[in-house]
């Protein structure tokens, strides 16, 4: 499968949520979305990303945005990780590495001296019409929600 492309549309997909909730994509058109892929629940990086996006969610939520955090640990794991947390978004459980593959971000990395296929830290933004208008790969937490929000304060 092709990675997409920046100002592309985003082929709908959907994958279970938390909540009992489904996302689909095309139930989201009209609104701005940001979709984050992080490695791994209740990880010290994976948690402190998902705080500052808590955090900021009001404020994304003031843009007409929704928040999804993606990785491809179970549904009982997000639901664990986002109940400890108090995230007010949705994660989203890629066991199949459905959405990882449509955008790309599985990687090899190096995890204490082994190779291993895992996924890359990467946020997307997919404007009101469904379409990439941004991207951010190899992200580095600090500092990262508040380029996301400057990025959506533009649109």
């Amino acid at each position: 499968m092709n990675t997409l492309t920046l100002n592309q549309a985003v082929p709908d997909f959907q994958l279970p949520a938390t909540s009992g909730k489904t996302f689909q994509l095309a139930d989201y058109l009209g609104k701005t979305l940001v979709i984050y892929f992080y490695p791994k629940d209740s990880t010290p990086g994976c948690t402190t990303q998902g705080m500052q996006f808590r955090d900021a969610y009001a404020e994304l939520q003031s843009q007409n945005t929704e928040v999804f955090g993606v990785s491809r640990d179970s549904l009982k794991s997000h639901e664990n990780f986002k109940a400890k947390f108090t995230f007010p978004f949705e994660l989203l459980a890629d066991t199949e590495e459905l959405a990882c593959s449509i955008f790309g971000v599985m990687k090899m990395k190096n995890m204490y001296g082994k190779q291993v296929r895992g996924i890359e830290r990467s946020t997307f933004i997919i404007d009101k019409n469904g379409i990439l208008v941004k991207e951010w790969r190899g992200v580095k937490v600090d500092g990262h929600v508040t380029e996301v929000l400057n990025f959506i304060q533009t649109l």
